[in-house]
């Protein structure tokens, strides 16, 4: 009888939740996702017009999370234009990757100071939005007043 019962806690301790844990690998379910930052920057930031500014807007950290793979990509440039870039993807499976820079670049014709943001959505709802500020003084022949004075 004793050797069956040691026998048996041999046996719960192989099974048990305290026998030594693994590290959580990046297929784990229980691990907790974490959703990536977006970056948005510009160059040049600071220009004489005309402008031809060049925005990269990147995922930065966290992991690949489905609902950031191929997202609708909404550029307002701040002078009231708008790009929208939608992709064409392959449907999602669990080794599927996020593109994660996404760039574009617009052309500044007058000084003026011009916020422009960038947003990031998958059917129609808004997944994450950045801006970055651009500051284009008059150039040689622009006669809009400078936003420097």
């Amino acid at each position: 009888m004793r050797t069956a019962a040691v026998a048996l806690l041999a046996v719960f301790a192989l099974v048990s939740p305290a026998a030594p844990l693994r590290a959580q690998d990046d297929k784990d379910p229980a691990r907790k996702l974490k959703r990536p930052a977006l970056e948005l920057r510009v160059n040049p930031r600071y220009g004489f017009s005309p402008l031809n500014a060049y925005f990269v807007a990147e995922l930065k950290g966290g992991d690949d999370l489905e609902q950031l793979y191929c997202p609708e990509v909404e550029w307002e440039w701040g002078d009231g234009g708008k790009s929208v870039e939608e992709a064409d993807c392959d449907p999602w499976t669990p080794n599927s990757t996020i593109e994660r820079r996404f760039s574009n670049h617009h052309l500044y014709p007058f000084a003026g100071l011009y916020l422009v943001k960038v947003t990031l959505r998958k059917t129609g709802k808004t997944l994450t939005t950045q801006s970055v500020q651009v500051t284009v003084r008059a150039g040689l022949g622009d006669v809009s007043p400078d936003p420097g004075n």
